[in-house]
């Protein structure tokens, strides 16, 4: 790549490092731009009250002010802030992740005259996240955006696409770069022993739901398929995994619909461990990019059942890979779990298709190569070469 040897700076921007796929995956492509001989910096701002924070990996500068929530006067001490550290870098690339970050980023970005900007949609908070004006508004203030942007990058086609329908930017500015997971680091471990380590039962299926304890989750949709899971498996354990807001009410919750056959593990650090007690990982969120829990599963070779939106049926092929279902139909995702505890070499043989799809499509070093290739481009149509010498 042509500008490996100039050490292109690159300054990432993201609202928050909540335990999620898109900080997770930022701290993953942060190593491997540093590795692949570009200077990248972190900026990042604060986590909420419940969050856990990912860890970064490399330089990185905390933006205090800059949260999910909206706040003239934080918000504006966020723009100051992201404009000074502008100045610092003099990056080559500002890419941006997120709604907060991407719109103050690239505002301050733009006006400190930036050569290449670039954005990523993990998804997108203009459904169902905030009321019908609101969601208005937002879309049209991303795509005031979009035309001040050289790339914009969604993870999955239909993150992409629905995009598109909203009139965010131009066809010949999007990319599809799916989000990668660190295979190496997920094969599968003796259940026995993930079990022990976790605090397990060390009998019966275990049947897994790993992300963010928040409303667009579906937690709910998923306790209701567990209450039906037992008529069938009366033995079966459903662990959640994770943490946020809606905690306390999802286990007075699974209190009410599989009494202590529900465990509540936090957020799990040691991921061989957590997908290795699981014999089925769920998703039942509402609204999704490309969740890296059902990818994380998958490399660890656990078969999924995830609900059909956003970029889920990219990760998962149906009757393949796992099972894709409606969001909110607990009676379905009931049916494809037993269906999976019912056959094991199915399930097996489900858990293996899906351990080499991820590994082929959906790898942190395929992740670093499309958003390489799409710096590339950018470094090499916008910068003087002047000005890669004169540093």
């Amino acid at each position: 790549m042509a500008v490996k040897g100039d050490h292109a700076r690159v300054l990432q921007v993201i609202t928050r490092l909540n335990v999620g796929g898109p900080a997770r995956a930022l701290v993953s492509l942060q190593r491997t731009l540093r590795e692949r001989g570009f200077e990248p910096t972190l900026a990042h701002g604060s986590v909420g009250p419940a969050e856990g924070e990912v860890a970064p990996d490399g330089r990185a500068v905390r933006i205090p002010t800059l949260t999910r929530s909206l706040s003239p006067i934080g918000d504006a001490t966020a723009y100051r802030l992201l404009r000074r550290l502008i100045d610092e870098v003099r990056p080559d690339v500002v890419h941006t992740h997120m709604a907060k970050a991407g719109a103050l980023g690239r505002i301050a970005a733009s006006r400190a005259g930036v050569p290449a900007l670039v954005h990523t949609f993990h998804g997108h908070v203009l459904q169902e996240y905030f009321g019908r004006l609101t969601n208005a508004a937002f879309a049209d203030a991303e795509r005031r955006l979009a035309r001040r942007t050289d790339a914009l990058i969604a993870v999955a086609p239909q993150v992409r696409d629905e995009l598109l329908a909203l009139g965010i930017g131009a066809p010949e500015r999007w990319h599809v770069v799916p989000v990668g997971v660190d295979v190496d680091t997920l094969p599968r471990i003796d259940a026995a022993v993930a079990r022990a380590r976790l605090g397990m039962p060390s009998s019966g299926p275990v049947i897994g739901c790993v992300g963010r304890l928040v409303p667009i989750k579906d937690h709910d949709t998923f306790l209701r398929a567990a209450a039906r899971v037992l008529e069938a498996c009366p033995d079966a354990t459903f662990a959640i995994a994770g943490d946020g807001p809606s905690r306390r009410a999802l286990v007075r919750r699974a209190a009410q619909l599989v009494g202590p056959r529900a465990v509540f593990l936090g957020w799990v650090e040691d991921l061989k461990a957590l997908y290795g007690a699981m014999d089925v990982v769920v998703l039942t969120s509402r609204l999704e990019g490309t969740p890296l829990a059902l990818m994380e599963a998958g490399a660890a070779a656990v078969p999924v059942v995830g609900t059909r939106v956003g970029g889920v049926p990219d990760v998962i092929v149906h009757g393949e890979t796992g099972a894709l279902v409606d969001a909110g139909d607990d009676g379905a995702v009931a049916r494809e779990i037993v269906a999976l505890l019912d056959d094991p070499a199915r399930a097996r043989r489900m858990g293996e298709r899906a351990a080499t799809r991820i590994r082929t499509r959906f790898s942190a070093q395929a992740m670093a190569d499309g958003v390489e290739e799409i710096y590339r481009r950018l470094v090499e149509r916008r910068l003087r070469p002047s000005r890669v010498r004169a540093r």
